[in-house]
């Protein structure tokens, strides 16, 4: 019985060995010399490319920065200190990429795509590269088409075109981010998307920015892309290039995409945290030497397709701190350099109670009056004049006892003017009633309105245009232009109301 279940056992082996086809399986595998604040160096690997993503024990993620000859530096992804010397590293073959969908809108999410609202996860069947070469020059076309921000002395004055890039500059607590916040509900009606890219923020004040969105309901228009200040620097790095990813997969579905930076201050700092642990060479004030390289290839992929690639956009507001109103240094400059224009926010204008504190004399947009409506082009040619006059003459009749009286007109019409582009936080007004206020203080209908009612003024003649000339406002959203009819009915309706204005 043994002996026949000894020749079953020894028959059922020989076929077993005989049916045996051997897999060899390939895998490209380094090994971690050295664990520092997230990053990693690690032996082997040769092959590997510049932000490939690298498999890390524990289910954690990363991906190569520094390819030296016998080392690679690399970022981690998540909790590194699980990491320790002598583990094993994978490579994948993969790029550093972002899940794209439109079901992250209105969600938080971080820069690698997993959301942290708390509202379950988000299936994402596409991924876009994190790092793309930017259209080339024969695929944009010109920036004519207007971005409205809301805000009266922006549209007027320094006017954004869908596929411009924006600075927005200055010292802590000057009302950045209400400015970009008011932007982003004015687009509510616009049909453009909106990505908020927080870097290095306390999670207080991320929250604070969904929650106002959530209230003034352009949440569902909006991504926010989270990083902050508690996350890794890597979190830190990455998170306006996940945000530039997600845009251009709507700008490529030939969308209007806006996009806020929040701020690059940060970005630059996490770049230079980062870089100096990975032993790059430091330069100016310990950046790196490619920290204008870091920026400038971010902000090129904003711009205006033309229609035969889709004629999506994408508009960038980048936002950058500065230190006590210095824009000479470092990243602020480099920055600037690459921008179409800066709004320069003032904290000397900001104390004074005129808000939104632009600096007029410094702030410029490079697109002008390419991206306004005939309209506002023409209410804001007058607008710039008496502001300009009013900067000059305000200093001069400082020192001086007797004015003359066309002086004296000139310097209290400025003063309306400077005081009509006062605007409260979250409150964007209509391109129409914009056109419409500045008209009239433009051909002296707030002359004889004493400076501290001029907000009064605003605020009940815009009420008085709702309730009684509605089609006037329709008629300037509509023509985009001020037609002798318009300016008529303009003309009458402000005769109207200042006769029930009380002064």
């Amino acid at each position: 019985m043994n002996d026949d279940l000894s020749h079953h056992i020894a028959k059922d082996l020989a076929k077993k060995i005989e049916d045996f086809k051997p897999k060899a399986s390939a895998r490209r595998v380094g090994y971690i010399q050295s664990v520092t604040d997230g990053v990693v160096r690690i032996k082997g690997l040769p092959q590997v490319a510049y932000l490939e993503i690298l498999d890390f024990p524990h289910g954690l993620l990363g991906f190569a920065m520094n390819l030296e000859e016998d080392a690679i530096g690399a970022i981690v992804l998540g909790d590194y200190l699980a990491l320790s010397e002598g583990d094993e590293v994978r490579s994948t073959g993969r790029l550093l990429s972002m899940p794209v969908s439109e079901d992250f809108l209105g969600r938080v999410i971080n820069p690698v795509g997993a959301p942290v609202d708390g509202k379950g996860e988000i299936k994402a069947k596409q991924y876009y590269p994190m790092e793309r070469i930017a259209p080339g020059v024969t695929s944009r076309q010109p920036v004519t088409t207007p971005l409205q921000t809301g805000i009266k002395a922006i549209d007027a004055m320094i006017p954004i075109g869908r596929g411009q890039r924006e600075l927005i500059i200055g010292d802590r607590n000057t009302g950045k981010t209400s400015i970009v916040i008011d932007t982003i509900i004015n687009q509510k009606d616009e049909g453009v998307i909106c990505i908020y890219v927080a870097i290095g923020q306390k999670t207080s004040r991320i929250a604070g920015v969904a929650a106002e969105l959530n209230h003034h309901k352009s949440l569902g228009h909006t991504i926010i892309v989270a990083a902050s200040a508690s996350d890794p620097a890597s979190y830190q790095y990455l998170a306006p290039y996940a945000g530039t990813a997600i845009a251009e997969y709507f700008m490529d579905k030939g969308r209007d995409v806006l996009i806020i930076f929040d701020d690059l201050s940060k970005h630059a700092w996490a770049y230079r945290q980062l870089s100096l642990i990975l032993r790059r060479p430091s330069g100016r004030e310990a950046y790196p030497g490619d920290v204008f390289y870091l920026h400038s290839r971010l902000l090129e992929r904003a711009c205006r397709l033309d229609e035969a690639h889709g004629g999506g956009s994408i508009t960038a507001l980048p936002i950058i701190e500065t230190q006590a109103n210095d824009i000479s240094a470092y990243i602020p400059t480099n920055v600037i350099s690459i921008t179409d224009g800066q709004l320069f926010l003032e904290s000397d204008l900001f104390n004074a109670g005129q808000r939104p504190a632009i600096n007029v004399g410094v702030s410029v947009s490079r697109v002008g009056g390419a991206a306004q409506i005939k309209a506002m082009k023409k209410v804001s040619g007058s607008l710039k004049l008496d502001l300009a006059q009013y900067r000059e003459l305000a200093a001069f009749a400082q020192f001086s006892t007797d004015v003359d009286e066309t002086t004296k007109r000139q310097i209290e019409r400025g003063a309306r003017m400077l005081s009509l582009l006062k605007q409260g936080r979250y409150i964007p007004l209509p391109i129409a009633k914009q056109v419409t206020i500045i008209w009239a203080g433009s051909n002296g209908y707030l002359d004889d309105v004493p400076v501290a009612r001029v907000d009064q003024f605003e605020k009940e003649f815009l009420e008085f245009m709702d309730r009684s000339h509605k089609k006037t406002l329709s008629a300037i959203t509509k023509e985009k232009t001020l037609t002798p009819e318009i300016e008529e009915q303009l003309t009458r309706a402000v005769g109207e109301f200042k006769k029930s204005f009380v002064k």
